[in-house]
C-alpha cells in the first residue's frame, strides 16, 4: 500500500541520510518514477524532503529533522514479538539487549496493538535447533563478531571434520549466520569464500589489516556457500527402500540427504526413497536403521555398509571378547 511505501521511505531516509532514488526503488520494488511521486506526497504533507539529481545525488530529509513513528500495524506488531532462534541473541551476548529493546517497542507501540503483541510473545516460540542433534562444543564468538563489526582481518586455527590437527587461515570476514542453531562464520580466504563452523575454531586473533572485500555483501556470499552445500558437488546419489511403519521417522532424520519424495503404491510394504551423500563412507548414517533399510544402489555403498555390519559383527563375537579380556588382564599383571 502507499501509506506503508511512504513510512518506509521516511524511515530510511532517517536511518540513511542521502538515499539514491534508484536504490529505493529496488528496496521496495517499484519503479524509480513511483519514487518520485512518492517524494511530492511526503513533501505536500509537510515532510521536508527534497532531491537532488547528479552522479552524487539522492533524496534526503532536511538536516535536523526527525519524527518518532510508532504507526505499526496489527501484523507488523505481533511479528516484533515472535522471536526466531532465540539462542542466537544468547550466543552475541544479546539477551539483555533484546529485552530492553522490546520493552521499548511495546512501550512505543499503538494503544489497540499491545494485547496482541503480548498475546503473541507468549503464545509463539520458534526453537531453530535440530532434535537429537548431540552436545554441542561452547562457541566463542566475541573475536569473530570483533573482526566483523571492526572490518578487520582474522587468522583462525581451525580443525576441520576428520582431521585431529588444526589448520592456520587469514580470511577477510563478511559476517555471522546462524542456521539451525549452528553459527557460521562466512569469509574469504584468498578472495574465494569460504565457510567455517564456529565450533570448529579452536583460536581467532584480530589482526591490524583492514578486511579486504569483493564488493559483495554477506547474503550474496552467503547464498553461493549454501548452494554450494545443498549441491553436493561431486557427491554419492543413493537409493534406498525403506520400510513404510518408519518412513515418517526415516525421513525426519535424513532430510538434509533427501533428494526427491518417496515412491510407491500406497499398499507395499517398502517404499523406495533417493538420497545424496557426499561420499561414500557418509552413507553409514544408513547404519543406525538395521534391516528396516536397504541401499539398492550403488553397489559402493552396499559394499561400504556391508564392510561396516561386518566389522561391528567381529567385534561382538566372543572369541573377540575373550581376546580383550585377556589383553586387559595382561596389562594389570
Amino acid at each position: 500500500m502507499k501509506s506503508d511505501r511512504l513510512l518506509s521511505i521516511l524511515l530510511l531516509l532517517q536511518t540513511r541520510g542521502r538515499v539514491p532514488a534508484r536504490e529505493l526503488a529496488e528496496r521496495l520494488e517499484v519503479s524509480v518514477r513511483t519514487i518520485y511521486r512518492d517524494v511530492e506526497a511526503l513533501s505536500a504533507g509537510g515532510v521536508p524532503v527534497y532531491a537532488e539529481r547528479g552522479r552524487h545525488g539522492g533524496i534526503e530529509l532536511l538536516a535536523g529533522f526527525r519524527t518518532d513513528v510508532t504507526g505499526l500495524t496489527a501484523d507488523e506488531s505481533r511479528a516484533l514479538f515472535i522471536l526466531a532462534a532465540q539462542g542466537a541473541h544468547a550466543a552475541l551476548g544479546l539477551d539483555a539487549a533484546l529485552g530492553s529493546a522490546l520493552r521499548k517497542v511495546m512501550a512505543a507501540l499503538p494503544a489497540p496493538h499491545r494485547p496482541a503483541a503480548e498475546a503473541t510473545s507468549r503464545r509463539i516460540l520458534v526453537d531453530a535447533t535440530r532434535w537429537k542433534g548431540g552436545p554441542r562444543q561452547t562457541v566463542d564468538l566475541d573475536a569473530l563478531q570483533d573482526a566483523v563489526f571492526a572490518d578487520r582481518r582474522l587468522k583462525l586455527s581451525y580443525r576441520h571434520s576428520g582431521e585431529p590437527e588444526p589448520r592456520t587461515y587469514t580470511v577477510d570476514p563478511y559476517g555471522l549466520v546462524s542456521k539451525a542453531g549452528v553459527w557460521y562464520l562466512v569469509a574469504d580466504r584468498r578472495a574465494r569464500p569460504r565457510l567455517f563452523r564456529a565450533d570448529r575454531v579452536r583460536t581467532a586473533t584480530v589482526l591490524d589489516d583492514p578486511v579486504r572485500r569483493r564488493g559483495v555483501e554477506l547474503a550474496d556470499v552467503w547464498e553461493v556457500l549454501r548452494r554450494r552445500v545443498e549441491e553436493r558437488a561431486g557427491g554419492v546419489d543413493v537409493t534406498v527402500r525403506v520400510r513404510r511403519d518408519l518412513l515418517d521417522m526415516f525421513l525426519r532424520l535424513t532430510a538434509p540427504s533427501l533428494v526427491s519424495l518417496p515412491q510407491g503404491d500406497g499398499v507395499s510394504e517398502w517404499v523406495t526413497v533417493s538420497l545424496s551423500y557426499g561420499s561414500v563412507r557418509e552413507a553409514r548414517q544408513l547404519l543406525p536403521f538395521s534391516g528396516q533399510v536397504e541401499v539398492l544402489s550403488p553397489p559402493e555403498v552396499r559394499e561400504e555398509l556391508r564392510a561396516a555390519a561386518a566389522s561391528v559383527t567381529e567385534l561382538y563375537q566372543p572369541a573377540h571378547r575373550a581376546s580383550a579380556e585377556n589383553s586387559q588382564v595382561g596389562e594389570v599383571s
